[in-house]
């Protein structure tokens, strides 16, 4: 049975209304209605920063948070997760790679999903955050491919053959409590790929379905289940973003530009291949977390009773392989959900839907959206004594000009 809000539809507009005139003013939105409880100031956090000042914990947001059980939530299907992952990782996708029009085409669907979830858009386009990228040659692979680019003055300086706009996917459910909506969650995954290669067996296109369709299926079908339920007092951030496979270039201009202020969002779960189960971790119906004992975010899952270990190779140093490591290092307490078992399908051409276990997959994919509940409701997690990440120097980055119309 689908659960409903019970905010009337009247009520939902004034408050996604009102949390329009939250976000920066590159995002296209409605004239925002007045905002009747007063909200603390965004925060910038600053271009190129390599440290985010947090915001603490004011006795006015703990007076806010109390011991919270999860509601009965919406459930996905394994047959609406075997449509949704066939499509995004169809052979018409061309392996997702950054910059294609195979991507774009990954985009457009992924916005979709999004509008009919019922988000807010918070990219500088519609749903799309536009990535300046550069197209050309790569003398390691030699085959076409992008990389990043830091500012549109260095885009727009490029040849015109070598300009290419790729893109984050971003929407919101604002908070429906008026003081923690000024608090985020993101929820996040990649959707590039490796796109199309030397052919093994007749095929060359990479579909990449357990990395990471699975991830951005997860990601969308969160948001459905949240957005039906409604109540969720801290707002969330759902992204799917762009780059992961050549170096994280679509979370790093996220950050850079953040469609919400970096110092007020207090946790990041990322969802990384999430279509097989791992006997290591108990097998289907089970994830585990990366770097669990780093923070409280894994044994406050644990204790709400979701079916969540702590990662069981530790050696591969998955923490720090995926897209949650950038916004760890900023010090948001962020960790990947995932139960990749190693499958030998890993960034090969084998990595299609016929490898995927829809049943674990949509058993995952509830219990991710039981654990962003709680993040939206509960309390914030933080890192254990000594434990966060330490932030890596950056070169400054330059505000945006002139981006292509």
């Amino acid at each position: 049975m689908v659960l409903r809000t019970s905010l009337t539809s009247a009520a939902r507009r004034s408050l996604v209304l009102a949390f329009a005139a939250l976000l920066p003013a590159c995002a296209p939105r409605a004239t925002p209605a007045p905002v009747p409880t007063p909200v603390p100031a965004p925060v910038s956090a600053g271009v190129g920063a390599t440290t985010v000042p947090r915001t603490g914990a004011s006795p006015a947001i703990a007076a806010r948070v109390a011991p919270i059980s999860i509601p009965r939530l919406a459930a996905t299907t394994p047959q609406g997760v075997r449509g949704l992952l066939s499509a995004l990782a169809a052979d018409s996708m061309e392996g997702r790679a950054t910059g294609t029009p195979g991507s774009a085409r990954a985009a457009r669907f992924i916005a979709g999903a999004m509008a009919a979830a019922g988000l807010v858009a918070a990219g500088d386009s519609g749903y799309f955050q536009r990535v300046p990228l550069r197209f050309a040659l790569s003398q390691r692979t030699g085959r076409m491919s992008a990389s990043a680019v830091r500012t549109w003055a260095e885009f727009n300086a490029l040849p015109s053959s070598q300009r290419v706009v790729g893109v984050n996917v971003v929407g919101i459910l604002p908070g429906t409590d008026s003081v923690l909506r000024s608090q985020a969650v993101l929820v996040d995954a990649h959707y590039d790929h490796l796109g199309i290669g030397r052919a093994t067996e007749g095929d060359s296109i990479y579909n990449g379905a357990d990395d990471d369709g699975s991830g951005v299926i997860a990601v969308v079908e969160i948001a459905r289940i949240l957005a039906a339920q409604g109540g969720n007092k801290r707002t969330i951030i759902f992204a799917a973003t762009t780059g992961e496979e050549i170096g994280l270039v679509g979370t790093n201009w996220y950050i850079a530009y953040p469609p919400f202020p970096l110092s007020q969002t207090v946790a990041n779960f990322e969802i990384e291949m999430i279509g097989r189960p791992d006997s290591l971790s108990g097998g289907a119906g089970r994830g585990w977390l990366t770097g669990y004992g780093l923070s409280t975010m894994g044994p406050m899952f644990s204790a709400a009773g979701l079916l969540v270990v702590a990662d069981p190779r530790p050696d591969q140093q998955f923490f720090q392989r995926s897209d949650n490591i950038a916004f760890a290092r900023l010090g948001i307490v962020a960790h990947t959900w995932s139960s990749f078992n190693l499958h030998t399908d890993y960034h090969e051409v084998t990595d299609d839907v016929a490898g995927i276990d829809f049943d674990h997959m949509a058993r995952l994919i509830d219990a991710g959206a039981r654990a962003v509940w709680l993040l939206a409701n509960g309390e914030v997690p933080t890192w254990n004594a000594g434990a966060q990440p330490a932030a890596r120097p950056s070169r400054p980055v330059q505000p945006p000009s002139r981006p292509p119309r």
